[in-house]
């Protein structure tokens, strides 16, 4: 039975996890960290902590780290040298720093790092990649992806200027915040080989990163015998219809993930219409609480995650080539990290 948690950060992703935990560890003594002082205790906890060193003396038996991306090492490292199990929203940091030290004190002390991409969770995704993989359209001939919403309306309860989301000093910028598509594409598609791109400030919005992205991705080829599958992922803060789709191509027809709708879309050779395959109907905490009990049982049964330290060091990577790509205008390797194994037992 879990004990003792750790919530690190309680912003609207912490105060997320906060009630989760709660719901699912009744009787856990569950504490936050904090970085400002305050007087009274949380909803859904048993009071605060503000230093790191605190957090440590209480020995969570879990810990969530959710505050802002270029904090995450910090927080990660020490806890991971104590043997806390670890939740890392995404992105696992804002740079490759420290990530692989992180993983190989995670394999060493046998404990399971999970990194927050959780729209793996969300079964209209598993069910467009499960119908891929049964070749629904046969040989997949491209892939398209594009993600967008207009950042002052993200969330509507606070100051866009002073979110993360629009401070590079915090981990901010399309590339990062929205790095659920690159997790995603690769889940599904494979790895990145190489990238193309172009990274811009196109908006007036008051914001110190970029609020476009336009990448093109080289996946690996699936065999010696078939051409490289490219795809083109779209991202940014400026589009005021809200849009998460990906299409891919294929010999007979084309099949459309709808992420805002949840619905999974087929054209057929010869239609003249699409074809609605599947809907689901998202509740906002389902992909969250999914992500939560695949955590505990990691923990409870000695299980590798889905979603481990390496998969959040792969999608740096690509985000690092593309920078380099934007930046010297021209396509980019991605590096790999060392081949560091499973980090979880």
């Amino acid at each position: 039975m879990i004990k003792r948690i750790l919530i690190i950060g309680l912003g609207s992703i912490g105060k997320r996890h906060l009630r989760i935990a709660r719901e699912l560890n009744p009787e856990a003594d569950i504490r936050v960290l904090r970085h400002q002082k305050c007087s009274y205790t949380p909803e859904y906890s048993d009071g605060c902590f503000f230093s790191i060193e605190q957090a440590l003396v209480f020995k969570p038996q879990l810990a969530v780290i959710a505050n802002p991306a270029n904090f995450h090492m910090g927080k990660a490292q020490p806890l991971a040298e104590i043997g806390t199990h670890l939740l890392i929203e995404k992105p696992l940091s804002i740079s490759t720093d420290g990530i692989e030290q992180l993983i190989e004190t995670c394999r060493k002390n046998k404990i399971v790092l999970l990194v927050g991409y959780n729209l793996r969770y969300l079964p209209s995704l598993k069910k467009f990649r499960d119908l891929l993989r049964e070749k629904i359209i046969g040989k997949i001939f491209s892939v398209r992806g594009e993600i967008g919403q207009y950042l002052p309306t993200w969330r509507p309860d606070t100051n866009y200027k002073e979110s993360v989301s629009a401070r590079r000093d915090l981990g901010g910028g399309v590339l990062l915040e929205l790095s659920h598509e690159i997790d995603y594409m690769r889940w599904i598609f494979g790895e990145v080989d190489w990238v193309k791109a172009s990274l811009s400030k196109q908006s007036n919005l008051e914001v110190n990163v970029e609020d476009t992205a336009h990448l093109i991705l080289g996946f690996d080829s699936l065999s010696n015998n078939e051409n490289q599958l490219i795809g083109s992922l779209n991202i940014d803060f400026i589009r005021h219809d809200k849009t998460r789709l990906c299409t891919v191509i294929g010999e007979t027809g084309t099949l459309r993930w709808n992420g805002v709708t949840e619905k999974v879309e087929l054209f057929e050779i010869n239609s003249k219409e699409w074809c609605e395959l599947y809907q689901y109907e998202q509740h906002r905490d389902d992909t969250y609480i999914l992500e939560w009990k695949h955590f505990l049982d990691c923990v409870e049964n000695q299980q590798t995650p889905i979603i481990n330290g390496i998969d959040g060091l792969k999608v740096l990577n690509i985000i690092n080539a593309a920078r380099q790509a934007s930046k010297y205008k021209k396509q980019c390797k991605v590096l790999e990290g060392k081949d560091m194994g499973s980090n979880s037992i």
